[in-house]
């Protein structure tokens, strides 16, 4: 290209871009087309004439955002790009920063009478702790499980701080978390305040979740003494690899077969799905294979993670193909349900 191309490139791309004239006045100037100098922008930046770079106020991975979106059907995904010398605690920090922005862009865009389910874990506490109050939006938070009783795990806690964040009422389920036998959690789901609750749970317009691991280092139910290392070596060994809301699942999202499921006090994974917005919370390599088996359940729609896990994600799903889906499932996108 003759060097007086390559400076009628450089004319136009600086009189577009740093000096905020429009196509039409530089057209005029230089008795070109619009057209014309739309394919001279374009030619520009394909050229490397022009360098556009966008500065992120946290940096996020948007390349790994749109492949976990297409390949996952997810509504929305953001992808922390970490460094090497980025610690795990540094990262679920800025993490939480992440989630909280678009959490916040969210909950501005729900109608006035919508409500927030929270449920568990570190992951949704880095969030719930970044939150920004913002008490004149008065907006009701339900709880989505049972008490578990750690104070940085809980769904209490974390519900009622974001309550008092957003100037809402925090809805209690009264009930604890797991229970040792079946029959004890069909009586607590036999009362109507359970029932109430349960009623508020699956009408929320928005659910801030967790995804949870079977790995020792890196489970929530073991932090919180709920279950023992051999219980976690025996959810593995029946093919679980994760928990959502408490409720343990296969890798293909599958959670029939865990009988400790039987005994969690919990909103259902059915009635998950039929929330409009789902936004996932969750980091580490650990959790990669839960995070895809709550991708393949349809239990979310929104996924926050970091790029190295992002990564394991999309790797994982190569390799370890879904079970064909017998009974394909709808999820309304945006209608909040009576």
């Amino acid at each position: 290209m003759s060097s007086k191309n390559i400076d009628l490139l450089a004319t136009v791309a600086n009189l577009y871009y740093n000096f905020n004239q429009s196509q039409a006045q530089i057209a005029s100037r230089f008795d070109l087309s619009p057209s014309k100098v739309s394919r001279l922008i374009k030619e520009a930046r394909e050229r490397g004439i022009v360098e556009i770079h966008v500065h992120m106020p946290i940096p996020r991975d948007l390349e790994l955002e749109q492949i976990l979106m297409r390949d996952f059907c997810l509504k929305d995904a953001y992808v922390l790009k970490t460094s090497a010398d980025t610690d795990d605690g540094l990262s679920l920090e800025t993490l939480g920063k992440l989630a909280a922005i678009h959490l916040e862009r969210v909950i501005d865009a729900l109608p006035a009478e919508a409500s927030i389910g929270v449920a568990w874990g570190t992951d949704v506490h880095s969030v719930v702790n970044a939150l920004s109050s913002n008490p004149s939006r008065q907006i009701d938070v339900v709880q989505l499980l049972g008490g578990v009783g750690s104070m940085l795990l809980d769904s209490p806690e974390l519900g009622r701080t974001v309550a008092a964040k957003l100037g809402g009422h925090h809805h209690d389920l009264h009930a604890p978390f797991l229970v040792e036998k079946e029959t004890a959690r069909d009586a607590f789901l036999a009362e109507p305040v359970v029932q109430e609750s349960f009623r508020r749970a699956k009408s929320v317009g928005l659910a801030i979740i967790g995804v949870g691991s079977v790995e020792d280092e890196a489970s929530s139910f073991l932090r919180a003494g709920l279950v023992t290392r051999s219980n976690l070596a025996q959810l593995r060994v029946q093919g679980a690899v994760g928990e959502v809301c408490g409720q343990f699942i296969d890798i293909n999202g599958c959670n029939d077969e865990f009988e400790i499921n039987r005994r969690i006090i919990a909103i259902s994974l059915d009635d998950l799905r039929y929330i409009p917005r789902v936004i996932a919370i969750a980091h580490g390599l650990p959790k990669a294979a839960s995070i895809l088996a709550a991708m393949r359940g349809k239990f979310l729609n929104a996924l926050v993670t970091d790029d190295i896990t992002a990564q394991a994600i999309i790797e994982l799903a190569k390799t370890v193909p879904p079970a064909p889906d017998p009974d394909p499932i709808d999820t309304p996108a945006e209608e909040t349900l009576p």
